[in-house]
């Protein structure tokens, strides 16, 4: 049995090479719900999605966001109608009555649906009207995923951080605070980050489902330290359950060049060194790491190494190969 910590992109496709080391049926993905947001009144889970689509094969891969050969229509005319009207695009926040009202699930994160600002398929939209109707019909978040998993016949345990509300926020050095989607998707990770905030996560708790799954062996794939990985290891007790199991992570940096995304500029707004010391520094339960060949990085833990760039199955199968020759390697020393 083993577990993966996903967020982004780099875990969903480690994730591809892990039948070459694992059966399938013995692997469970414990998924970031950081980023979500309640856009138009339905939730919109971008991570969990990901670990769905792909694991469906539908995944958009050239994005790796949303579903392949999806229309959109709807969004399409939800804009066309904003600018009709004259309603201003970009992202519209709820007001902060709002924020605390109504589903608990989607507190701090909630914006109007009028020329929605991420692009929503319209299969995507499906998937996230199914979620929404399972919560309203009284479903946990865990209960309303378990049955999209079902629908796309996915051969891995999918499941969120919690059934909590944690809210991504980034504070920015001209004052602002930002939702992540705000930051990353309308913004493009413009504004300087001066701090990232994870509301709602010390009152989090993890569920039995996510508690059972880190009490295995876990693997954090290359993902963002500070948005991706950054809303679980902000929960104590997730915290203190990777402090008890073995830990392997792969990073996402070659020394300090970062394979894609935001990573650098985040870890940097919250002080952290934005490199593969850095992802160390942020990981210090972490008992083995996986790193690139070409990284200088020594760190003061067992190390695997192999060429950590993940570009399509065969890619991923290697490094997958890699992080289990770690586990091996704990397993022996322990």
């Amino acid at each position: 049995m083993v577990t993966f910590l996903a967020g982004g992109t780099g875990t969903p496709k480690l994730l591809e090479g892990t039948s070459a080391r694992w059966d399938r049926d013995d692997v469970t993905v414990v998924a970031n719900t950081g980023d979500d947001v309640e856009l138009a009144g339905h939730l919109v889970c971008p991570d969990v999605d990901t670990v769905l689509f792909a694991g469906g094969d539908v995944l958009d891969r050239e994005r790796w966001w949303g579903i392949d050969g999806d229309t959109t229509a709807t969004h399409d005319e939800l804009a066309r109608l904003a600018e009709a009207a004259g309603l201003a695009s970009g992202p519209r926040y709820l007001d902060d009555d709002a924020q605390t009202a109504g589903r608990r699930l989607s507190r701090w994160r909630r914006f109007s649906g009028v020329a929605e600002f991420m692009e929503i398929g319209d299969r995507d939209r499906a998937v996230h009207l199914t979620r929404t109707g399972l919560l309203d019909e009284g479903h946990t978040l865990t209960e309303a995923i378990a049955v999209l998993a079902d629908a796309f016949d996915l051969d891995v345990d999918l499941l969120p951080m919690s059934d909590d509300p944690v809210a991504t926020l980034v504070h920015t050095t001209d004052g602002e605070t930002l939702h992540f989607q705000e930051y990353w998707v309308a913004r493009r990770g413009e504004p300087a980050v001066a701090d990232v905030e994870f509301r709602g996560a010390e009152a989090a708790e993890p569920t039995d489902a996510v508690r059972a799954a880190l009490a295995d062996p876990v693997v954090i794939g290359p993902s963002n330290p500070v948005t991706s990985i950054g809303p679980m290891l902000a929960m104590p007790e997730i915290e203190a359950a990777l402090e008890a199991t073995p830990v392997v992570a792969v990073s996402p940096f070659v020394g300090d060049r970062v394979f894609s995304g935001p990573a650098a500029e985040l870890m940097a707004g919250v002080g952290l060194e934005p490199s593969t010391a850095g992802v160390v520094d942020a990981y210090p339960f972490a008992d083995a790491f996986v790193l690139d060949d070409a990284d200088p990085t020594d760190p003061d833990r067992h190390v695997e190494r192999t060429d950590t760039r993940i570009d399509d199955a065969d890619d991923a199968e290697r490094v997958a190969r890699a992080c289990d020759r770690a586990l091996e390697a704990l397993e022996a020393a322990s």
